[in-house]
């Protein structure tokens, strides 16, 4: 007997392939058939890394409801433009022109003879007390779909990356969750993905960092290896450190973390362009042990040999795997930003198998 075929999934606004690792660390026997971002660069990195799959580049609101149906995709799985919902922006939510084109294939959904029996949406927190929010899951509703949301952190996945994200799965009647009891529901707690964590605190809805951080690996896990026979490389790493003058002037506002430590500060598209609220530096020097940061002068700072983390660092926070890569073209404040703006695969594989379970 045959197995049977994949799943056909559509993958909105694909990045640097962030939600297409997700996929295949879920385990779900599914296929990427089409990809859309409009980003030129972001889709150099794609095709690099996907055996030269190239997302479909053109403006995503220019698609009909007779474009999407020639997919006959089970699935959707989005990452729409998070910068309408951000604490730090205008907050115009549906307003903003970048949240145009979300809204557009969203209100496609009930034009088209083939519509997604399975959604996937991700975006910040504070998407979900958004006027945009409430027209998704009025979209979904009038096309008989069942939601569960999340906001979840890759911190409850035993990474020690504080980067909290909100979550939108839907499946379409008949079709069913597993657990059927949170329909309708918003959940801080990634409990009822029958997974198993190693976590003692997996059944609070309000989970806090301090409870949080003794079941998370250590930053040292996350760091580039030695290489040259255990020699650092540090010609390469000393690109990295941080100058005198950024720590004169910004010290005091940097987040400093260990090799030992078990949380770090989430990383934004802004990160080795600014050290200000963009992301953890790291403390490399080997002589000297952790002292509080409110006890930390300036003359001390200077001793710690703080540098950023490396793209490479920033990817294996995001669980990216090892095979990832970016082309010899791509930029170093271009690998951040992208990076910035990706996703917890540490956190979406398992929603996604969640997800695509059947009932």
């Amino acid at each position: 007997m045959e197995a049977p075929a994949p799943l056909r999934v559509l993958e909105f606004y694909s990045g640097i392939g962030g939600m297409r690792y997700s996929l295949m660390a879920s385990g779900v026997r599914a296929e990427v058939v089409e990809a859309f971002d409009i980003n030129d660069v972001a889709n150099d990195v794609y095709e690099h890394n996907f055996g030269g799959h190239r997302p479909y580049q053109g403006n995503i609101q220019t698609l009909t409801a007779s474009d999407l149906d020639k997919y006959k995709a089970h699935a959707w799985l989005l990452s729409p433009p998070c910068q309408p919902y951000t604490r730090q922006g205008l907050q115009k939510h549906s307003a903003d022109a970048r949240a145009f084109s979300f809204i557009k294939i969203l209100n496609l959904m009930q034009d088209m003879s083939y519509p997604p029996q399975m959604l996937f949406v991700e975006n910040v927190v504070g998407f979900e007390v958004s006027d945009t929010h409430n027209q998704l899951l009025e979209v979904l509703s009038s096309l008989n779909f069942n939601t569960q949301e999340f906001i979840l952190s890759p911190l409850q996945f035993g990474v020690p990356y504080s980067r909290p994200r909100y979550f939108c799965l839907a499946k379409r009647e008949p079709m069913r969750f597993r657990n059927a009891s949170v329909n309708n529901k918003l959940l801080q707690t990634p409990m009822c993905l029958s997974l198993t964590l190693n976590s003692t605190s997996q059944g609070s809805d309000h989970q806090t960092e301090e409870e949080l951080e003794p079941v998370c690996k250590p930053i040292k896990d996350f760091l580039v290896k030695e290489a040259d026979g255990g020699t650092r490389n540090e010609s390469i790493l000393q690109d990295y450190m941080v100058s005198v003058n950024l720590i004169e002037r910004w010290g005091n506002a940097m987040d400093i973390v260990y090799p030992e430590s078990k949380r770090c500060c989430c990383f934004t598209k802004s990160y080795y362009r600014y050290v200000k609220g963009t992301g953890s530096l790291l403390a490399t020097s080997e002589n000297l042990k952790w002292v509080p940061e409110e006890k930390l002068q300036i003359s001390s700072l200077k001793k710690l040999g703080l540098r950023f983390f490396t793209p490479q660092e920033v990817a294996n926070f995001h669980s990216f795997p090892s095979s990832f890569n970016f082309p010899d073209c791509i930029s170093l404040r271009q690998q951040y930003a992208m990076l910035g703006n990706s996703l917890s695969i540490a956190v979406v594989g398992p929603l996604l198998h969640y997800l695509f379970a059947e009932a």
